[in-house]
């Protein structure tokens, strides 16, 4: 499954030049790993940083305009990093599969004179088998410029030109050229993007109006589709649901059956069976805790589950003891070979515990108010800490991870 090997993001909120992994001009860097997670004190940019991935992947499928005023950002001038004048930049450098060359992508984003958000430019690169160079094969600028098609099953530098005036610069090129089929690279990527999960979960849009009854495939960002998606795993892959639920019974004791009942009214009702209890409770009477932990689990249970998959801050309204199960249910999802690539922001050092420092990337604020990132693996003296047994979170918790 595809993969991010690095990411950055410029003059997007307290971002004003943040890198995570390998990047084109810092190929010697570690790729990022199956699993990410971002620590941090509050205010320091963790929310940013998973909202650059949420609005990458909401320019993708509404336009740039849409994806500055969604999930209440508030416009442009409201996300560009304040006091900066040039565009927001976005890069993301990834691979398709292994034993194929990685590619980067790099956007950027500006207003025009009527103050209106549009595509200013969109780069495609490949990286040549043993970092021979970079081919460039997407050049857009203003909308105009070129695809050098690869023509599949040809030789490596079999390429026609395309030249290109995109009519709608506040959509992505991607889009209109994914679509279109264009390049398998670009089809690719805009497929790879357009499966992002960005998990908004609220356990009050579960609990709220109740969705009409239906098998739906996948949960969706606020997680308000559960019982339908129960309702797919029940009918189409009754082997796993069951796995779920030896999963989550051996978390939350009790719960010995999940099913849905279709109201008179066609709307459909989560029902959690508990040993205890002749009636069930619905999910309008479940704690926080008990439904994240269930709605995670559906998601990583996905037959089919999305290549990039990111959550803020797990830990809330679970017990302390469940986040390092969890932490470990991550990891052993993204290294699948079918897996999802997992990004997690967090302040919990119980779900820390559980990682390796080449995993966890620490995010702070500088001196000029800007946020700053490291890998927590750069520091010598936390290697050597861990690997004498010493928890990392532990370590986090007791300031061994501050700057000194």
């Amino acid at each position: 499954m595809a993969r991010i090997e690095g990411f950055q993001v410029k003059n997007f909120k307290s971002l004003k030049d943040v890198k995570l992994g390998r990047l084109r001009d810092r190929g010697e860097e570690q790729p990022l790993t199956p699993v990410t997670a971002v620590i941090g004190k509050n205010g320091v940019g963790k929310s940013a940083l998973f909202d650059a991935f949420g609005f990458l992947a909401d320019a993708l499928k509404s336009g740039v305009e849409e994806a500055c005023d969604a999930r209440g950002r508030g416009g442009f001038e409201k996300i560009r990093t304040q006091g900066q004048a040039g565009p927001i930049e976005f890069e993301v450098f990834y691979r398709e599969h292994e034993n194929e060359p990685s590619i980067m992508y790099k956007i950027t984003i500006d207003v025009d004179e009527k103050e209106r958000p549009y595509v200013l430019s969109e780069y495609m690169y490949e990286i040549l088998k043993n970092g021979r160079g970079i081919v460039s094969f997407l050049l857009l600028d203003n909308g105009r410029g070129s695809l050098r098609k690869k023509k599949k099953g040809g030789p490596e530098y079999d390429f026609g030109v395309i030249h290109l005036d995109l009519e709608d610069q506040r959509k992505l090129g991607i889009a209109t050229l994914g679509n279109l089929n264009e390049d398998m690279r670009v089809s690719a990527f805009q497929r790879f993007l357009e499966g992002w999960h960005l998990s908004y979960f609220s356990p009050e849009a579960v609990r709220g109006d109740l969705p009409m009854a239906g098998p739906q495939k996948h949960l969706n960002t606020r997680g308000d589709n559960l019982g339908n998606v129960v309702q797919f795993m029940e009918r189409e892959h009754p082997e796993r649901f069951q796995a779920i639920l030896n999963n989550i019974a051996g978390k939350i004791p009790g719960i010995d059956r999940i099913d849905t009942k279709k109201a008179p009214d066609g709307r459909l009702l989560l029902q959690f069976n508990d040993e205890g209890f002749d009636d069930p409770f619905y999910a309008q009477q479940m704690s926080d805790g008990t439904l994240k932990v269930f709605a995670y689990l559906l998601l990583l249970e996905d037959p089919s589950p999305p290549p990039f998959l990111c959550i803020e801050e797990p830990e809330n309204g679970l017990y302390h003891k469940l986040l390092e199960s969890l932490a470990r249910e991550f990891r052993e999802h993204s290294q699948r070979q079918d897996g999802s690539q997992i990004f997690i922001t967090t302040h919990q050092p119980y779900l820390v515990d559980a990682l390796e420092p080449n995993e966890v990337w620490i995010l702070e604020k500088g001196a000029d108010g800007f946020s700053t990132i490291r890998r927590a693996s750069d520091d010598p003296l936390v290697n050597n800490m861990v690997a004498e047994g010493l928890p990392l979170g532990g370590l986090w918790y007791s300031d061994y991870l501050d700057p000194r």
